[in-house]
Protein backbone atom coordinates (compact mmCIF):
# COMPACT_ATOMS: atom_id res chain seq x y z
CA UNK A 1 0.00 0.00 0.00
CA UNK A 2 1.43 3.19 -1.26
CA UNK A 3 1.22 6.48 1.14
CA UNK A 4 -0.44 9.66 -0.54
CA UNK A 5 2.07 12.10 -2.07
CA UNK A 6 0.03 14.49 0.42
CA UNK A 7 0.24 12.17 3.53
CA UNK A 8 4.20 11.70 2.79
CA UNK A 9 4.62 15.19 2.81
CA UNK A 10 3.03 15.84 5.89
CA UNK A 11 5.03 13.10 7.80
CA UNK A 12 7.74 14.55 6.63
CA UNK A 13 7.11 18.00 7.64
CA UNK A 14 6.66 16.50 11.02
CA UNK A 15 10.09 14.88 10.88
CA UNK A 16 11.80 17.43 9.82
CA UNK A 17 9.72 20.10 12.50
CA UNK A 18 11.01 17.70 14.92
CA UNK A 19 14.70 17.61 14.22
CA UNK A 20 14.40 21.22 14.07
CA UNK A 21 13.51 21.49 17.70
CA UNK A 22 15.93 23.72 19.62
CA UNK A 23 17.79 21.44 22.10
CA UNK A 24 17.96 22.28 26.02
CA UNK A 25 20.75 23.51 27.58
CA UNK A 26 20.94 20.04 29.47
CA UNK A 27 21.12 18.76 26.11
CA UNK A 28 23.93 21.48 24.38
CA UNK A 29 26.09 20.62 27.18
CA UNK A 30 26.40 16.79 26.68
CA UNK A 31 29.22 17.37 24.23
CA UNK A 32 31.34 19.47 26.81
CA UNK A 33 31.17 16.71 29.72
CA UNK A 34 33.79 14.96 28.50
CA UNK A 35 35.97 18.33 29.47
CA UNK A 36 34.48 20.30 31.68
CA UNK A 37 33.09 17.57 33.90
CA UNK A 38 29.57 16.64 34.26
CA UNK A 39 28.16 19.24 36.53
CA UNK A 40 30.74 22.15 34.77
CA UNK A 41 33.55 21.41 37.33
CA UNK A 42 36.28 21.43 34.79
CA UNK A 43 38.61 18.82 34.01
CA UNK A 44 42.51 18.97 35.22
CA UNK A 45 43.29 16.08 32.91
CA UNK A 46 41.96 17.77 30.13
CA UNK A 47 43.04 21.36 31.09
CA UNK A 48 39.16 22.93 30.94
CA UNK A 49 38.40 25.39 33.01
CA UNK A 50 35.30 25.26 35.66
CA UNK A 51 32.23 26.43 34.15
CA UNK A 52 29.97 26.51 37.10
CA UNK A 53 28.77 29.63 38.70
CA UNK A 54 30.71 31.89 36.27
CA UNK A 55 29.05 34.95 35.52
CA UNK A 56 26.35 34.05 32.26
CA UNK A 57 27.11 37.67 30.49
CA UNK A 58 31.50 36.63 30.52
CA UNK A 59 30.52 32.78 29.34
CA UNK A 60 27.82 34.36 26.49
CA UNK A 61 31.20 36.89 25.64
CA UNK A 62 33.60 33.89 25.57
CA UNK A 63 31.32 31.30 24.01
CA UNK A 64 31.03 33.90 21.04
CA UNK A 65 34.37 35.25 20.75
CA UNK A 66 35.52 31.16 20.52
CA UNK A 67 32.62 31.08 17.64
CA UNK A 68 33.40 34.02 16.25
CA UNK A 69 37.02 33.72 15.61
CA UNK A 70 38.09 36.52 18.31
CA UNK A 71 39.31 33.84 20.38
CA UNK A 72 41.22 30.69 20.02
CA UNK A 73 42.59 31.24 16.61
CA UNK A 74 46.20 31.99 16.64
CA UNK A 75 48.47 29.11 16.33
CA UNK A 76 49.76 27.76 19.62
CA UNK A 77 46.82 28.15 21.82
CA UNK A 78 46.12 24.46 20.89
CA UNK A 79 43.21 23.87 23.50
CA UNK A 80 41.71 27.17 22.64
CA UNK A 81 41.28 26.33 18.91
CA UNK A 82 39.82 23.03 20.12
CA UNK A 83 37.36 25.50 21.90
CA UNK A 84 36.51 27.24 18.96
CA UNK A 85 35.58 24.17 16.66
CA UNK A 86 33.90 23.50 19.48
CA UNK A 87 31.62 26.81 19.78
CA UNK A 88 31.34 27.32 15.53
CA UNK A 89 27.82 24.99 15.04
CA UNK A 90 26.14 27.28 18.13
CA UNK A 91 23.89 29.65 17.75
CA UNK A 92 22.95 32.74 19.98
CA UNK A 93 19.95 30.73 20.87
CA UNK A 94 22.41 27.89 22.12
CA UNK A 95 24.93 30.29 23.67
CA UNK A 96 22.61 31.88 25.80
CA UNK A 97 20.75 28.96 26.62
CA UNK A 98 23.91 27.02 27.43
CA UNK A 99 25.29 30.61 29.62
CA UNK A 100 22.23 30.59 31.74
CA UNK A 101 22.52 26.90 32.28
CA UNK A 102 26.30 26.89 33.33
CA UNK A 103 25.56 29.86 35.50
CA UNK A 104 23.32 28.71 37.86
CA UNK A 105 25.56 25.49 38.36
CA UNK A 106 27.52 25.18 41.97
CA UNK A 107 30.89 26.25 42.00
CA UNK A 108 33.27 23.52 43.44
CA UNK A 109 36.16 24.36 44.92
CA UNK A 110 39.98 24.04 42.82
CA UNK A 111 42.43 21.50 44.14
CA UNK A 112 44.83 23.77 46.61
CA UNK A 113 47.61 25.55 44.76
CA UNK A 114 50.59 25.84 47.50
CA UNK A 115 52.04 29.32 48.01
CA UNK A 116 52.59 32.02 49.83
CA UNK A 117 49.46 33.53 51.32
CA UNK A 118 50.80 36.61 52.64
CA UNK A 119 52.75 37.59 49.53
CA UNK A 120 49.95 36.48 47.59
CA UNK A 121 47.12 38.58 49.27
CA UNK A 122 49.63 41.45 48.65
CA UNK A 123 50.00 40.62 45.37
CA UNK A 124 46.35 39.61 44.22
CA UNK A 125 44.75 43.15 45.79
CA UNK A 126 47.72 45.43 44.34
CA UNK A 127 47.07 43.86 40.47
CA UNK A 128 44.10 41.75 40.24
CA UNK A 129 41.23 42.85 43.14
CA UNK A 130 40.32 45.78 41.56
CA UNK A 131 38.45 44.61 38.90
CA UNK A 132 37.84 40.70 39.68
CA UNK A 133 36.71 41.84 43.21
CA UNK A 134 38.12 40.93 46.48
CA UNK A 135 38.83 37.22 46.93
CA UNK A 136 38.35 36.47 43.03
CA UNK A 137 34.28 35.87 43.05
CA UNK A 138 34.20 38.39 39.79
CA UNK A 139 33.12 41.74 38.87
CA UNK A 140 29.64 41.89 36.07
CA UNK A 141 29.97 45.45 36.30
CA UNK A 142 33.68 45.57 35.27
CA UNK A 143 33.29 42.43 32.66
CA UNK A 144 35.97 40.76 35.04
CA UNK A 145 35.32 36.97 35.49
CA UNK A 146 35.37 34.91 38.82
CA UNK A 147 38.67 32.87 39.22
CA UNK A 148 39.05 32.02 42.66
CA UNK A 149 36.88 28.38 41.50
CA UNK A 150 39.49 27.69 38.87
CA UNK A 151 41.77 25.31 38.65
CA UNK A 152 45.48 26.81 39.34
CA UNK A 153 46.85 25.18 36.11
CA UNK A 154 44.66 26.99 33.73
CA UNK A 155 45.51 30.71 35.48
CA UNK A 156 48.79 30.29 34.72
CA UNK A 157 48.38 28.48 30.56
CA UNK A 158 46.05 31.41 30.39
CA UNK A 159 48.15 34.56 31.96
CA UNK A 160 50.56 33.10 30.18
CA UNK A 161 48.70 33.27 27.04
CA UNK A 162 48.29 36.80 27.41
CA UNK A 163 51.47 37.56 27.98
CA UNK A 164 52.78 35.90 24.96
CA UNK A 165 49.71 37.34 22.92
CA UNK A 166 48.12 34.44 22.03
CA UNK A 167 44.77 35.49 23.54
CA UNK A 168 43.64 39.48 24.05
CA UNK A 169 45.39 40.25 20.45
CA UNK A 170 42.34 40.67 18.54
CA UNK A 171 40.99 43.64 17.75
CA UNK A 172 37.33 42.60 18.68
CA UNK A 173 38.41 41.49 22.40
CA UNK A 174 38.40 44.39 23.92
CA UNK A 175 38.47 43.30 27.59
CA UNK A 176 40.63 40.38 26.26
CA UNK A 177 43.71 43.40 25.47
CA UNK A 178 42.92 45.35 29.09
CA UNK A 179 43.99 41.92 30.28
CA UNK A 180 46.82 41.39 28.01
CA UNK A 181 48.54 44.32 29.61
CA UNK A 182 47.71 43.91 32.94
CA UNK A 183 49.11 40.02 32.61
CA UNK A 184 52.63 41.29 31.55
CA UNK A 185 53.04 43.18 34.96
CA UNK A 186 52.78 39.26 36.90
CA UNK A 187 56.12 37.27 37.41
CA UNK A 188 55.75 34.05 36.94
CA UNK A 189 57.18 33.24 40.08
CA UNK A 190 54.80 35.30 41.96
CA UNK A 191 51.59 33.32 40.23
CA UNK A 192 51.27 30.73 42.36
CA UNK A 193 51.12 32.95 45.31
CA UNK A 194 48.40 34.75 43.69
CA UNK A 195 46.65 31.60 43.01
CA UNK A 196 46.90 30.28 46.69
CA UNK A 197 45.64 33.18 48.05
CA UNK A 198 42.29 33.23 45.99
CA UNK A 199 42.04 29.45 46.58
CA UNK A 200 42.12 29.73 50.10
CA UNK A 201 39.46 32.42 50.41
CA UNK A 202 36.61 29.48 48.82
CA UNK A 203 37.27 27.97 51.60
CA UNK A 204 36.70 30.50 54.25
Amino acid sequence: MKCKPNVVLAVSALLLALLMQPLSAEELYQSCIVCHGDAGQGGVTSGAPALAGQDEAYLIRQLRNFRDGVRGAVAGDDQGMQMAAMAAPLSDNDISALAAYLSELNRSPATLVKGNLRNGMTLYQGKCGACHGSVGEGNPSLNAPALAWLDGAYIQRQINNFQRGLRGRHRGDRYGRQMNLMAKGIESRDLDDIIAYMQSRTRD
